[in-house]
């Protein structure tokens, strides 16, 4: 069966218009709960077969540039949908949709009856169509609108529930964001009065009139705006306080995700924009600084959740080592790895959040014998362990060695310092998560330090790292089917990246090939050929 290319002009708008419409009806829905989280996972459902849908569509067909309400670029806002942004879709939908089931089978709440669940649904909603928007974003203003879709809804559900600690993580979050979303608005005033546009295409084109110092001083100030949202060091240090507090499905998603826009913010302008190259050295020493710094703040930490938060932002370095080569191979490396790394994060985390209905707690020094008392949660977290650390024949080993093979084929002095480095960050990887299946799966709970405090006594179950009163619970101990099920998805799906890792790798081959090739995505939104009738660089 043959799709009709015109499909995409009809289908591209669904992704941010499905969630958003159905955030309205779930808002109405308030006090039918049963109701509400159905049509949630519905809408998201909808939403995830309309982005497979469009990674096919451009794949086979190309990048295609939607004007909204008919009004012709660079005016109206644009949206594209190439390989990169239509992948990028394809994945945050699968990671949307497995957490919204798995909030559901936790009851949404994860403690206290006094969280207002009935703005969930709602709120994760409008999250997934401010994701969807970022991706499709065909003009620097648009992209913002979707940054700030995603700061409302992201402190609603980082504070869910109004403890202190998660009001305070809250504000934390905001002040920063607030901090990165100001820096990005002078960005966009710098570009626009270099430049007269705010249209990515028509920016393409006219930056390559625009002075180098000019230029890279407007690339800067970008860079700065999206390495704060991405957890790039020296700009990461407001993540392992904040993630960690949220309840398990927030903190997933979170950490899957809301970073990765940023990574996709920093490829598109990267590869769209400035494609000379001027601060690919900083972004080198940035990147070899995110997968030091981060690992070794992972050794350090004794809470799961918190480990795993600097694992997060360790990681975001190989993504940057990928995007600062500038050359297709580190693209492609780079693409790949950004889409291994949301599934496998999303679900270590959505792992943690059974260690807690199972245990009672996420520290290491409470927790011991869990791969006796749940063999089953044993396996959920050793596979996608294993993936992150890097062991073949997984995706995280492929996505590395893409990498590393990239790092070496450009040969330079710094590329090669980054290939040391990340190899002694996979290693480094791999011994924290040996560290945390040591302590917390294989030896008793008995040899834990503080072993007696997470007994499966309810009344014992108070942990201070974790801001919900276990003991006032009595599900303690029983980990409920949809919590499992989304969880066990998404280790397969982790799986399946190895197992068709060629096609995927594919993919991601053939969007850094338009990535690089610049005139593909102007002549989409300005029209066919109109790169080689301006003269304007490829």
């Amino acid at each position: 069966m043959t799709l009709d290319p015109a499909l995409v002009g009809t289908l591209a708008p669904l992704p941010v218009l499905i969630p958003l419409l159905a955030a309205s009806v779930t808002l109405v829905l308030g006090r039918r709960p049963r109701t509400q989280r159905f049509t949630a996972v519905l809408a998201l459902t909808a939403a995830l077969a309309v982005s497979i849908v469009l990674l096919y569509l451009a794949d086979r067909d190309g990048t295609t540039a939607i004007q909204v309400g008919g009004w012709d670029s660079p005016i109206g806002i644009t949206l594209v949908v190439d390989r990169l942004s239509a992948m990028m879709l394809v994945v945050s939908s699968i990671v949307l949709l497995a957490v919204i089931v798995y909030a559901v089978g936790q009851g949404i709440r994860d403690g206290t009856d006094q969280q207002p669940t009935s703005i969930f649904a709602p709120t994760y909603l409008v999250l997934s169509a401010g994701i969807s928007n970022a991706f499709l974003a065909g003009d620097l203003f648009n992209l913002f609108v979707g940054f700030e879709i995603l700061l409302a809804a992201s402190f609603v559900l980082l504070t869910l529930g109004a403890s202190g600690d998660r009001v305070r993580a809250g504000v934390s979050y905001v002040m920063v964001s607030m901090v990165s979303s100001l820096i990005f608005l002078v960005g966009i005033a710098f570009a626009y009065a270099a430049t007269g546009t705010l249209n990515l295409a028509q920016l393409a084109a006219r930056l390559d009139d625009v002075p180098t110092g000019t230029r890279t001083a407007i690339f800067a100030v970008l860079l700065v705006a999206f390495g704060i949202k991405a957890a790039v060091f020296p700009l990461s240090n407001w993540l392992p306080d904040s993630y960690p507090t949220a309840p398990a499905p927030v903190t997933a998603v979170f950490a899957g995700l809301l970073t990765k826009v940023g990574v996709y913010a920093i490829i598109r302008t990267h590869s769209l924009l400035f494609p000379g190259g001027e601060l690919d050295n900083v972004l080198l020493v940035a990147g070899l600084l995110t997968m030091l710094v981060g690992i070794f703040g992972a050794i350090a930490q004794s809470d799961i959740k918190r480990l795993l938060s600097f694992t997060l932002v360790s990681h975001i370095g190989y993504m940057m080592f990928g995007i600062a080569l500038s050359t297709e191979a580190g693209l492609a490396g780079a693409v790949f790895y950004v889409a291994h790394h949301i599934l496998v994060q999303t679900t270590l985390f959505l792992v943690v959040g059974l260690i807690e209905r199972q245990a009672g707690s996420s520290s290491l020094r409470r927790l011991g014998g869990l791969a006796a008392a749940s063999p089953l949660l044993g396996i959920l977290f050793l596979i996608p362990a294993l993936n992150l650390g890097g062991i073949p024949p997984f995706s995280g080993f492929i996505g590395k060695v893409f990498l590393l093979q990239a790092g070496a084929s450009e040969a330079s002095s710094l590329a090669w310092i980054l290939v040391a480095g990340g190899t002694v960050t996979s290693l480094l990887t791999l011994y924290v998560m040996a560290r945390v299946w040591t302590k917390a799966f294989w030896r008793s709970r008995a040899d834990a330090p503080e072993g007696d405090l997470a007994d499966n006594a309810p009344s014992a179950l108070i942990d201070e790292s974790f801001d919900v009163s276990f003991h006032k619970r009595m599900d303690v101990g029983r980990m409920p089917v949809f919590m499992i099920i989304p969880t066990v998805v998404l280790v397969g799906i982790g799986v399946a990246m190895t197992v068709f890792a060629g096609p995927i790798i594919g993919i991601s081959d053939r969007a850094a090939n338009d990535l690089q090739d610049r005139s593909i995505y102007i002549d989409a939104v300005l029209g066919p050929g109109w790169t080689e009738m301006s003269g304007a660089r490829k």
